[in-house]
């Protein structure tokens, strides 16, 4: 019997990772929510091919009475934890496992610690888990790097470097770096907190908890990545002087000086697409993966891969080093 899972979230990822569910056998979709006019009654097949017909798309769990049989809900909804607290309490005190996108989630004590009490006191008291996860972070820059630096027997410094051309991305990705705007208009957006790659910090805090770092001080920048000619792509074109991407550096301290930094850099049209983690130590280790890591296709790869090791953890609010190693699943049971 196939692991039966709800889905909440059906946009751009969340239709591509509830397709790979089918697709690969890991589960069956149970029930499916999306707030959006445009899709709340639709029969669940019509956006996923293969999914049971009989799924039609609701706005809200209350509409959904078979939880009993639900062992873990999908959450590819949005990067803020705070808006997504609801549907994890609902998840929660229902006793249904989580895995979800939630940027913030992958290290929710940076930045929401009282949330973060919330969701473990919750989790263990309806016996189930809750994992924030993706590429990155969730991966590339946080678990990756931590789980190389386990055939060093000092680490130093690290440097993680991640460098995608965004024009293999899905078009929510581009919007989210910024690409296509002009100079005033990405200042105008940093601003007010609309434009930035989320969890920079999250895998900064990550990083440094496990290789046992109390940093001292931390900060993060973020600056645009320019065209130099005009570019075409799937925005419309993009003239010389505008974004077309983004460029962010987190650095973090210890007895004053950085042992820690991360740099992320998305933008259209990039030469050299990259991962690479750097760690200065005993010994110094270095691994770089040309071409970068798909961030959409290692997204929704991890996130079902990382179902099976999360639903055999203690009841709990988990991180990717938290959780059992994770390879890539090929059968997931009820």
């Amino acid at each position: 019997m196939l692991l039966p899972v709800a889905m909440f979230g059906l946009g751009p990822l969340g239709q591509r990772v509830a397709l790979e569910l089918e697709q690969r056998r890991l589960g069956r979709i149970v029930a499916a929510f999306d707030p959006g006019p445009e899709l709340v009654g639709r029969p669940l097949a019509e956006l996923v091919p293969g999914a049971d017909p009989d799924v039609r798309i609701a706005t809200v769990p209350g509409e959904f009475d078979g939880w009993e049989r639900v062992r873990c809900a999908l959450v590819t909804t949005t990067s803020d934890l705070e808006l997504c607290m609801e549907t994890f309490r609902v998840l929660l005190d229902r006793g249904c496992n989580v895995v979800s996108t939630c940027e913030e989630l992958s290290w929710p004590w940076l930045r929401h610690p009282i949330l973060a009490a919330e969701l473990q006191e919750r989790a263990v008291r309806g016996r189930a888990r809750i994992l924030g996860t993706g590429v990155n972070p969730g991966f590339l820059m946080d678990a990756l790097p931590v789980a190389l630096s386990t055939a060093c027997k000092r680490v130093d410094r690290v440097r993680i470097e991640r460098v995608q051309d965004a024009a293999v991305r899905r078009l929510p990705f581009q919007r989210k770096i910024g690409a296509g705007k002009s100079l005033r208009e990405f200042e105008q957006r940093v601003a007010d907190g609309s434009l930035r790659h989320v969890g920079l910090g999250e895998s900064l805090h990550f990083v440094a908890h496990y290789l046992g770092w109390n940093l001292e001080r931390w900060d993060e920048s973020i600056e645009p990545v320019l065209a130099e000619r005009e570019l075409a792509s799937d925005l419309g074109p993009v003239p010389a002087g505008h974004v077309r991407g983004v460029r962010q550096v987190a650095r973090g301290d210890v007895a004053g000086e950085t042992v820690l930094e991360l740099v992320f850099q998305a933008a259209l049209g990039e030469p050299e697409p990259h991962d690479s983690i750097r760690i200065e130590g005993d010994p110094p280790l270095e691994l770089r993966i040309a071409g970068g890591v798909h961030g959409d296709t290692a997204t929704c790869a991890i996130v079902l891969n990382a179902i099976r090791p999360l639903l055999t953890a203690e009841p709990g609010l988990h991180t990717m080093a938290s959780v059992p190693l994770t390879g890539c699943a090929t059968s997931l049971s009820g």
